[in-house]
């Protein structure tokens, strides 16, 4: 704030003391507050200022107070960001294909990519609805929105805002005609919303019990196979060795209820799916910063059953041991990861693929968006990855799937979540570009 501002401001706060207490010889003892004697002088100055503005008329002294700050009121509004009330629908009517450069993405032969959706700020995660509403969270946007394609011609036609203002709503699922919100420290409920999008219903508060850092705060969360809800808690902090909730995977049934945690040592997941043919959850996993560019490798991981150790803060990767929480611990105590893959590279929002328009080598394996590194020497990440899977659910073979986000040190966009389509096409979200992306494959 400029200094003259501010003089101003103390200048009226200073004149509303004096019209209040009337007893201006007593006035200044606000001056103690200021302690080095140059400021005191000053703030003497402007105290006599206002004392004098007292002799004036009464019309005068409205002048000199409420003009000034009617201009100082209307440059703060027009300095803010344009925000509508919580209850106003926001609704985009889509048109052409934005100008970003989709020629630059690689895929295999027979793919193609184009723009689903464009105008979703800070694109996180995304739920189908029944009804062919996508619902996508946001984390530094704040909202929560719906996403139509009404002519079904495989583009979204609107993106309505449902939701504003919430603390880093990324994670959204759906159940039973509800979308479930997850913010830093809630998950929220929003009952039959597909037939409210027009006037979405106030939340349900389903859980607030969750920490509220911001460190690994923002939430992916899913429903599994048993019908739990599933909440992971990143550790809040780079390494540390935190107490539950912390670094853990969490699960509740659907009303809150039944709340447990399900596995621990996981130093930050943002993306996790179980896998079509056994029903175990896999997991991906951001390892910790500044142990070099190339370690530690960030992970995917499989939780056969509850109550499992993911070896953070003690060990990384397969054999790594922290180098400040490690000593005495073994990577042969914990879990060890199914696929080590690139250090700093964070993987988000993995899924199985069980669609049909793909080939056949595709089925039940496993595509991993990967956000990118932001603190490595030479970028890496910002592609998706594709991990192959034998008959034993072993990890037999990792490959490139798309990638060109990242042109040279540069980054266009940032991959996060996948999302299979009734169609068998699917879904990506980029938080960067602020779009939805369509993957598609035609002989």
């Amino acid at each position: 704030m400029p200094i003259y501002v501010m003089a101003y401001l103390l200048f009226i706060v200073l004149l509303l003391l004096v019209i209040y207490d009337k007893f201006t010889k007593n006035i200044r003892i606000y001056c103690f507050f200021v302690s080095k004697a140059i400021y005191r002088h000053i703030f003497n100055r402007i105290l006599d200022l206002a004392v004098q503005v007292m002799t004036l008329s009464s019309e005068i002294k409205f002048l000199i107070i409420s003009i000034p700050l009617l201009l100082i009121a209307i440059i703060v509004v027009l300095m803010q960001p344009a925000m509508a009330p919580d209850s106003v629908r926001n609704t985009l009517i889509l048109g052409e294909d934005s100008s970003l450069p989709l020629e630059k993405i690689r895929l295999p032969e027979g793919f193609s990519i184009t723009i689903f959706a464009e105008n979703v700020p800070n694109a996180r995660a995304m739920a189908p609805g029944p009804n062919g509403t996508l619902f996508v969270g946001s984390r530094d946007a704040g909202s929560v929105y719906a996403v139509r394609d009404n002519d079904g011609n495989g583009k979204a036609d609107e993106v309505v805002t449902i939701a504003r203002n919430l603390r880093m709503p990324s994670g959204v699922a759906f159940r039973n005609g509800s979308l479930y919100v997850a913010e830093i420290s809630r998950i929220l409920r929003y009952d039959d919303i597909e037939a409210r999008l027009n006037d979405p219903p106030a939340p349900v508060v389903v859980y607030d019990r969750y920490p509220k850092d911001e460190w690994h705060g923002w939430k992916y969360i899913a429903f599994g196979p048993d019908g739990l809800l599933y909440v992971p808690v990143g550790a809040p902090c780079n390494i540390c060795d935190p107490d539950d909730p912390y670094a853990t995977i969490t699960r509740m049934k659907p009303d809150g209820t039944g709340y447990e945690v399900f596995a621990r040592g996981i130093r930050n997941t943002v993306g996790f799916d179980w896998d079509p043919l056994t029903g175990v959850l896999w997991f991906a996993e951001m390892g910790r910063d500044y142990l070099g560019n190339d370690a530690p490798p960030d992970e995917i991981n499989k939780a056969p059953r509850h109550g499992l150790h993911f070896g953070y803060p003690y060990v990384h990767g397969r054999s790594i041991i922290d180098p400040e929480y490690g000593k005495g611990h073994s990577p042969d105590n914990y879990m060890l990861p199914e696929a080590e893959l690139d250090a700093h590279s964070s993987p988000l929002g993995m899924k199985f693929y069980t669609g049909t328009m793909f080939p056949e080598k595709y089925q039940n394996n496993i595509f991993v968006p990967e956000h990118g590194s932001w603190n490595r020497d030479t970028p890496i990440g910002y592609r998706i990855e594709l991990l192959t899977l034998d008959d034993n659910r072993t990890v037999t073979g990792r490959e490139v799937f798309a990638e060109g986000w990242l042109q040279g040190d540069t980054a266009w966009g940032r991959p996060v979540d996948l999302l299979q389509m009734p169609d068998g096409s699917m879904l990506l979200s980029d938080d960067k570009a602020g779009v939805i992306y369509r993957i598609t494959y035609q002989k």
